[in-house]
C-alpha cells in the first residue's frame, strides 16, 4: 500500500542514531553529516518505488557530495515478514549498485520511529545544524521511473540548503511503500 509522509516540519532536530552498515562499520548521525547538510533516506531492498529510482538516488548522492552534503540510507523494514529486506540482502544491494553512502540497518526500527519515517523512499534533508529543511520526493517518479529529464526535486532542494541553510518553502511529499513494522 502506498504511503505519503507528512509535510516538512522546518527546524525539527534530527535524532541521533548509531547503526551497523553493510560495509561492516557502525555510523552515527555525526559520521554521515556533511559540512553543508545531510540527506537521510529511508529505503529498502524490495519496494518497487525504491527500485524504480535507485539509480537516481545513487546519482543524487554522488552529485550532492561535492556540494558538501552527506548522505546515508537506512533500511528499517521488518526482515521477519520481508526477508528480502534482511541484512544480507542489504549487503548485496549496496554492492550491486555501488552505493557511495553508508547503508544502515535499523533492525529494531527505533530510528524509523524517532524520525517518524512513513514510507520507502522517505527523504529527510537536513541543514548543517541537523535541522530538517526538506521532506519531499526525489522526483516525480512513482512505482515506475519517470522520464530521465524530470526535475530533480531532492537535488535542487539540497543544493539550496547547501547554499542558504534553508530548504524550499514548496515541497511535494515522497510516495512509496509503507514502512513494514514488526508485529
Amino acid at each position: 500500500m502506498a504511503a505519503t509522509p507528512p509535510v516538512c516540519d522546518f527546524g525539527w532536530a534530527a535524532p541521533a542514531f548509531d547503526l551497523p552498515a553493510t560495509d561492516g562499520r557502525r555510523y552515527m548521525l555525526q559520521d554521515v553529516m556533511g559540512p553543508n547538510g545531510t540527506v537521510i533516506a529511508f529505503i529498502c531492498n524490495h519496494c518497487p518505488y525504491v527500485l524504480a529510482v535507485l539509480d537516481r538516488i545513487v546519482r543524487d548522492a554522488r552529485d550532492l557530495a561535492p556540494l558538501g552534503i552527506g548522505f546515508a540510507a537506512i533500511c528499517s523494514n521488518d526482515a521477519t515478514q520481508y526477508p528480502a529486506d534482511g541484512f544480507d540482502g542489504m549487503v548485496a544491494m549496496a554492492a550491486k549498485h555501488d552505493f557511495p553512502f553508508p547503508y544502515l540497518h535499523d533492525a529494531d526500527q527505533s530510528v524509523a520511529r524517532d524520525y517518524d519515517a512513513a514510507c520507502t523512499p522517505d527523504f529527510f534533508g537536513l541543514n548543517a545544524e541537523g535541522q530538517l529543511q526538506y521532506r519531499g520526493r526525489l522526483d516525480a517518479s512513482r512505482a515506475q521511473a519517470g522520464p530521465s529529464d524530470l526535475r530533480r526535486d531532492l537535488f535542487e532542494a539540497m543544493r539550496l540548503v547547501a547554499e542558504t541553510g534553508r530548504g524550499p518553502s514548496d515541497q511535494i511529499p515522497s510516495m512509496g511503500c509503507s514502512i513494514k513494522w514488526a508485529a
